[in-house]
């Protein structure tokens, strides 16, 4: 850490720390997305069906939920760093591993399990945690930016990897990305201190008398069920889950899995399908920055109330799109814009109605909501195209969905919450 002291003498080391935490996000996010451009040809070399490898993706996208609030219990116990790079170097392994199975149980293990479980130790709960800790002002902003840095990962490499895939097979893709995860370990080992105070700094924005939380006393395990008890007993708590489930349904569960298939079937090439993936990364960059800046200024369930709506009508203009490249390119742009966005202000109305304390491990159980609606959709919608040769009726679902989550999220935080002073009480330390 003698680097990091150094630096932070020159300026405050938190916007450092929001530099390292982005490439960890954008590289995690990137090889959990790898398998949307696999389904094809991993389908052409082994034989197996749409839904069959759907069914891994699936399970990669639930298990990268549900290691969400003990990702966050157990950054506060064994620390971040080791945290971070501990899922790195599973990623690594595992994407590795897969480039000699076989067998569709195989793909179940390495691409669906091991990478869920390495993906979900780096997932949004990092982005919520390190915030948390780093910042007291601006924390909205620099959600926003770790939050743009995971969709962003899922969809600019798409592109490289398509041609990759294309011109070489899908094993090196597989090679390409475990290298990617590997690299960065060193780079987090080096830069990524634990807390501010490890620097010898006060959070971005906090007073001089600042003193960091302690850390909690019970092991990772009981952190996360007892935040969960105290969040099942809020309404607030549901709604935000309910909303995050449809969040994930319409955005990593179906357009990041299957949105490059979905064009394949109207006769557009790989490599074009996984651009207008990219495309909605860069804007998804500007669009989820701009949501964190704005949930730091305006009401949270407001802006909840236009990215559901606005999503799910672009979703229910999809079908009858015609899929020409004019209006695919104005659904990216505007799909972009709205992908993620909805992360800052849901990690704000959970730090509201549950305390700053809890409030990492609340969203790590939130964003649980969010991969069980991607991993449903995922599969759902590979069930649909395998049964009924479209996907069409997976996109209306997921856009009736949202306009439904629109109206939901305007009841958060509408009647007072027994859960708020109980949140405050339960040793969850960030």
């Amino acid at each position: 850490m003698q680097l990091a002291r150094i630096a932070a003498g020159r300026f405050h080391y938190a916007w450092v720390v929001v530099g390292v935490v982005f490439i960890a996000l954008l590289a995690a996010a990137g090889v959990r997305a790898t398998p949307g451009i696999l389904i094809v040809p991993l389908q052409q070399a082994f034989g197996w069906s749409r839904a069959t490898i759907s069914l891994a993706i699936a399970i990669n996208l639930l298990l990268f939920g549900l290691m969400g609030p003990f990702a966050a219990a157990l950054m506060q116990s064994i620390g971040v760093r080791r945290t971070v790079m501990s899922g790195l170097a599973l990623l690594a392994v595992s994407v590795a591993g897969s480039t000699l199975m076989t067998a569709s149980w195989q793909l179940v293990v390495t691409w669906g399990i091991l990478v869920g479980l390495g993906s979900g130790m780096i997932a949004l709960v990092l982005g919520a945690t390190v915030a948390t800790r780093w910042f007291a002002t601006q924390r909205g902003l620099a959600v926003g930016i770790f939050s743009a840095s995971s969709a962003t990962g899922q969809l600019v490499f798409l592109p490289m990897l398509g041609w990759v895939v294309e011109h070489d097979g899908w094993r090196a893709v597989a090679w390409i990305v475990a290298g990617a995860a590997a690299a960065i370990v060193p780079f987090v080992w080096l830069l990524l201190p634990e807390q501010p105070e490890d620097v010898g700094l006060a959070p971005f924005g906090a007073v001089a008398d600042h003193s960091p939380p302690p850390k909690p006393a019970v092991n990772p395990i009981s952190v996360a069920f007892g935040a969960l008890g105290v969040g099942a007993q809020s309404r607030d708590f549901w709604l935000l889950f309910a909303s995050f489930f449809v969040c994930g349904a319409s955005t990593n569960g179906l357009i990041g899995t299957h949105l490059i298939s979905y064009c394949l079937d109207h006769g557009i090439p790989e490599v074009r399908a996984a651009g207008l993936l990219a495309l909605m990364g860069m804007f998804d960059l500007v669009g989820t920055t701009l949501s964190g800046w704005f949930t730091d200024r305006y009401d949270s369930r407001v802006l909840l109330f236009w990215y559901y709506g606005l999503r799910g009508l672009s979703l229910l203009f999809l079908p009858f799109s015609g899929f020409n490249a004019y209006t695919l390119s104005i659904f990216a742009i505007f799909y972009g814009l709205d992908w993620l966005a909805t992360v800052p202000p849901t990690v704000r109305l959970a730090t509201d109605a549950f305390g700053k304390q809890m409030a990492p491990v609340i969203f790590g159980w939130v964003f649980v909501g969010h991969q069980v609606g991607a991993a449903t959709i995922a599969l759902v919608a590979g069930v649909l195209r395998a049964a009924l040769g479209s996907y069409g009726p997976s996109v209306m679902i997921s856009g009736t969905l949202c306009l439904a989550a629109a109206i939901a999220v305007l009841w958060i935080g509408r009647r007072p919450r027994a859960a708020r002073g109980e949140a405050e009480a339960v040793p969850v330390g960030v």
